[in-house]
This record gives structure tokens, sequence and C-alpha cells, in this order.
């Protein structure tokens, strides 16, 4: 006789529902939070500022923070990734919300308020320490193009000078302005604003509607 029971499908087998799709949401909030409260904590007290500040600020347990971050290397390399990914990508959000020069102009600041809040790692990443040795290449990989993107769209647009390479930038920046941020975070935007000046200077406009020749915004 032929067994007309339908089989039971695999429990294991089955797409994850809408609940745990849910949990998976809530957990990665709840960690954002955790890695948003670190970055504050190490801002304003240093890298090595107790554990259980952290997850006061967080509104975690102690057990929370060491469940995701064994170590406290762990979670400085979480923090500085977040960081960086995030200025990384205002890029394309500034570039849709705004025209060529002016989201350049803004990236920028964004990049120096990252430089600003990186400060409060320095002690852990020029430790030494070989859990960070990844941590420059990452920088370089995820901010160069993100800043390659917005030179070359405000250099065809016009509003920049070419031959400006990212990495000018990516040193030039911090060397003017981080400095001054702390102490006067407004006479650091009127820093980066002449930095900015200089981009423009030599810019040269876009091609006529008749094909004339392109010419320089500034004689």
């Amino acid at each position: 006789m032929v067994n007309r029971k339908t089989p039971k499908k695999s429990r294991g087998m089955q797409p994850p529902g809408p609940t745990v799709r849910h949990l998976r949401a809530d957990a990665q909030r709840n960690l954002d939070v955790l890695l948003q409260s670190a970055m504050a904590v190490f801002a304003t007290s240093g890298v090595d500022a107790p554990v259980r500040q952290i997850a006061e600020k967080a509104g975690v347990g102690v057990g929370t923070v060491y469940r995701h971050f064994p170590q406290r290397s762990d979670l400085i390399v979480a923090v500085f990734r977040r960081e960086v990914d995030a200025c990384a990508d205002a890029a394309a959000f500034l570039a849709a919300k705004h025209e060529p020069g002016e989201a350049l102009a803004r990236w920028l600041q964004r990049y120096v308020d990252f430089i600003s809040a990186k400060r409060g790692l320095a002690a852990a990443l020029h430790s030494g320490d070989p859990a960070y040795d990844t941590l420059p290449a990452y920088f370089q990989k995820r901010l160069r193009p993100a800043l390659q993107t917005l030179l070359d769209a405000a250099v065809a647009a016009g509003e920049a000078r070419s031959g400006v390479k990212p990495d000018d930038l990516l040193h030039a920046v911090p060397s003017l302005c981080a400095p001054a941020y702390d102490v006067d975070p407004a006479r650091a935007r009127r820093m980066l604003g002449l930095l900015v000046d200089g981009l423009r200077y030599g810019a040269k406009s876009r091609t006529a509607p008749g094909g004339g020749p392109s010419v320089s915004k500034h004689p």
C-alpha cells in the first residue's frame, strides 16, 4: 500500500519568517547603538574607558558587550570600521542631494568630523597592536573611491580643478583642520572653506552648448 501521507518539510529548510527577520533587525539596531555609544565614550574618555561605562550609555549589560566583542581591540576595530563606512556612504547620499561642488564640500566637512571623532581612538590605533594592522588599508579602500567619485563629478561640472588626487585631500584636510577642530569648530570650518575655494580656482567650465571651448572660471 502506498503511503499517501505528505512528508513533513524539514524545519531547517524553511526560510526565515517575519519574526526571525524582525529579531535580526532589532539585534542590528542594538549593535549600532552599542557601537555609537562606544564611539562617544572613546571620544570623551579614551579607549581605556571602563566597559561598564560603554554598557550603561548603550543601555545594555556588560555581558552583552563582551558577547559581541570578547576583546577590547574587537570593539575598537568595529567602531573604527563603522565610522569609516558611515563617512564613505555619505558620499553617495550627498551626490544625489546636491550639486557636485556642494556635495564635495559637504563631504569634506563630514570627513573633518570623522577625523575629529577618530582622535579618540588614536592611542589604540597607533599602539602597534597587530589587531589594528588592517585598518589603514580599510580606510583607503572605502574612502579613496568615495572621494574620487565626488572629485570626478565636481571636475566634470566645472566646480573643481583637475589634477587633484583623493590621497592629497585625505592627508591635507586633517593636517589643516583637525588641530583647530577641538578648540574652535567654526574656525576649522572656515579653514576648510578656504581649501574648497582653492579647489575651485582654475576649474574649467563645462563645454558651452554650441560646442565652444571650455573657459577657466578664474583669470
